[in-house]
């Protein structure tokens, strides 16, 4: 299993970026999968998930701004990320599995909202 995350930079705050995470086959389809972020200092959290059956759920940090999406054609799950704020700075980490699960982990993509 290999995961490939991707679309992370820089943006000011509430400008927009939408995040991918590409799956070495059809993976998505079948297995829970999340996003999760980790800010300097501050332990990883779950922000997004999203299961095989479509359902989506969010942190109460992102709700209403960001939107969790899926292509089974192109294996890949994004995330939509609008209205950034500073807070939301920090590296994104796409994992395949459900958050109780070790699961499998992309490499992470960095996001840096500036004031």
């Amino acid at each position: 299993v290999q995961l490939q995350a991707s679309g992370g930079g820089l943006v000011q705050a509430g400008g927009s970026l939408r995040l991918s995470c590409a799956a070495s086959g059809r993976l998505f389809s079948i297995n829970d999968m999340g996003w999760y972020r980790q800010a300097p200092g501050k332990q990883r959290e779950l922000v997004a998930g999203l299961s095989p059956g479509g359902s989506k759920d969010y942190s109460d940090s992102v709700r209403g701004r960001f939107t969790v999406s899926r292509d089974d054609a192109k294996n890949t799950v994004y995330l939509q990320m609008n209205r950034l704020k500073v807070e939301d700075t920090a590296v994104y980490y796409c994992k395949l599995g459900d958050p109780g699960a070790p699961g499998y982990w992309g490499q992470g993509t960095l996001v840096t909202v500036s004031s």
